[in-house]
């Protein structure tokens, strides 16, 4: 039987010692041990199922660790203080000094500015390509090459990874295939097409209340324990594990993910829809125009659709900054970077969080200054929300 995700996510449950329905929070930094030996044995990493030092774990991050597993089908899965958090634990894990990577050259900001300017002080190397260019791919492979990265759908331009394809192109080279799923939780499992490593910003989509900021890496338990190792693990020294509070509610957001992801879906598609028909230039992977619709077709669990993200380019900065602020006076979202929230948020991607890349990068691979991205929220009542954001529009464009 085929995977599901949401499925997954119900059948894992904790009740606490007393029978309540949610689990007791560990309140708790460290954790006695009964023998002296088993402390040590767990220093050693020779004893994995001990709390040690909730740096480590902890009752809390564990139980949302397994839920996060069973939804992407892993063995395992450990969470950060943030999704940069995570993404950086995977690649300085799994990468050293004169190692190379290929990476999507569209991905969030922050991961480039990571790969571009901190990781060649470590003299790791990246080369940033167009995912979508198979042939692009496999050029860029160098004997060094250790890292393929991407994300299933990318941010900002919503372009569309073929996971198998690269898959195939990761294992005929002995590269470890790492995905980045933060736009498309329950739409895309990638690990249904072979990724050996999926990472996470909890902030967004999975948390999905703009409270709290998270992440998390998922994958074989060989590799989450070797982030875990007490002596060359990057979770463990480089300090970013979730703390026990933040973790419960996590938790307890990602309970309503299938629904949320399902209205999220809705929405967008519609405006999107209804955006292009007046004219407007708009990506969405869910529309036909879309270049990579039937891969993104063949690739989603179709219950969830095609995700909350869609950007229309204005055509010039100026007026994005001017749509954009009339749609937030008139309470039809907020002008805030993130995503995922109940409320739709937008910005204008290249001066916010593409920033980082500089303006020639952008014009290259098609990042337009009038570019704004929307995360479109949970409307109730969607037809009324795009007949206000219509009239926004029209009072720029016309």
């Amino acid at each position: 039987m085929k995977h599901n995700p949401a499925n997954a996510i119900q059948d894992v449950h904790y009740t606490d010692a007393h029978g309540g329905i949610n689990p007791a929070i560990s309140d708790s930094s460290t954790y006695t041990f009964k023998k002296a030996q088993d402390m040590a044995d767990t220093f050693a990493g020779e004893k994995l199922d001990a709390f040690l030092y909730s740096r480590h774990s902890s009752p809390s991050t564990n139980q949302l660790c397994e839920a996060l597993s069973a939804m992407e089908n892993t063995e395992a899965a450990q969470v950060f203080a943030s999704g940069m958090g995570a993404i950086t634990s995977v690649i300085l894990q799994l990468c050293k000094a004169d190692d190379h990577i290929i990476s999507s050259r569209t991905i969030y900001g922050g991961s480039y500015a990571f790969m571009k300017n901190f990781l060649p002080d470590f003299h790791i190397k990246t080369n940033f390509v167009d995912i979508t260019d198979l042939k692009s791919v496999k050029a860029a492979i160098k004997p060094e090459t250790k890292l393929l990265y991407c994300e299933a759908v990318s941010n900002p331009l919503l372009e569309t990874a073929d996971l198998e394809a690269l898959k195939k192109i990761a294992t005929e080279n002995n590269l470890t295939f790492v995905v980045d799923n933060t736009f498309t939780p329950l739409v895309i499992t990638p690990t249904d097409f072979g990724a050996d490593v999926v990472v996470y910003s909890l902030t967004k989509f999975i948390n999905g209340s703009s409270d709290t900021v998270g992440g998390a890496v998922c994958g074989t338990l060989d590799f989450v324990n070797s982030l875990k190792d007490v002596n060359n693990g990057a979770a463990m020294l480089l300090g970013q594990t979730l703390d026990s509070l933040r973790s419960a509610s996590v938790l307890k957001n990602l309970r309503t993910l299938p629904i949320r992801m399902e209205k999220h879906s809705e929405n967008a598609l519609y405006l999107a829809e209804k955006f292009e028909k007046d004219g407007l230039k708009v990506v969405y992977p869910g529309l036909e125009s879309h270049p990579s619709h039937d891969l993104m077709s063949s690739q989603i669990n179709k219950e969830f659709g095609y995700s909350g993200l869609l950007t229309v380019d204005f055509g010039s900065i100026e007026n994005a900054n001017l749509i954009m602020e009339k749609m937030q006076d008139k309470n039809l979202g907020s002008l805030a970077v993130s995503l995922g929230f109940y409320r739709t948020l937008f910005s204008a991607s290249g001066s916010s969080t593409s920033s980082e890349i500089s303006p020639e990068e952008q014009s290259e691979m098609g990042l337009t200054e009038g570019l704004v991205r929307f995360s479109v929220g949970l409307d109730f009542d969607i037809k009324r929300t795009y007949q206000m954001m219509k009239s926004c529009i029209d009072e720029v464009m016309s």
